[in-house]
């Protein structure tokens, strides 16, 4: 198994319903795709020649923790500069992406009602920003 000096993780607030928790996911890990094209790789290829679509060179490990977890970790990601997307409660009841980002503007960072945050950097910073947070099960 390859080692990566960088990790891509997902922290998932431990309250959401099992749709949320794959929307959310979906989502926040978007975020990392679309912004590190280095973390994606090749396309496939089956064996009768037809293609698909690349998906990230590297493991995606997820966790989860509490309301209040979120905001600690939120805290840590920020103070250590680890790029990282947010999902906030809000965004279940918007429809659109202008929408999405209107209602993350409406609201300070420590009033972010975090349900969801994707976090790509050193593997060493996100593995200390995360430090106390469970994997998913």
């Amino acid at each position: 198994m390859e080692k990566f000096a960088t990790k891509i993780a997902v922290l998932l607030r431990d309250d959401l319903a099992v749709w949320q928790r794959l929307n959310v996911t979906a989502f926040l890990v978007s975020g990392i795709a679309g912004t590190h094209p280095e973390v994606v790789g090749e396309p496939y290829e089956d064996a009768d020649g037809v293609r698909y679509l690349p998906m990230f060179r590297q493991p995606v490990m997820v966790f989860e923790g509490s309301k209040e977890f979120m905001a600690t970790a939120q805290e840590r990601a920020l103070g250590r500069g680890i790029e990282h997307s947010v999902f906030t409660q809000d965004l279940f009841a918007t429809g659109n992406d202008r929408d999405n980002r209107a209602a993350v503007r409406a609201v300070g960072t420590s009033e972010l009602d975090l349900v969801g945050i994707a976090l790509y950097g050193p593997k060493n910073a996100v593995d200390k920003v995360l430090k106390g947070a469970a994997k998913h099960h």
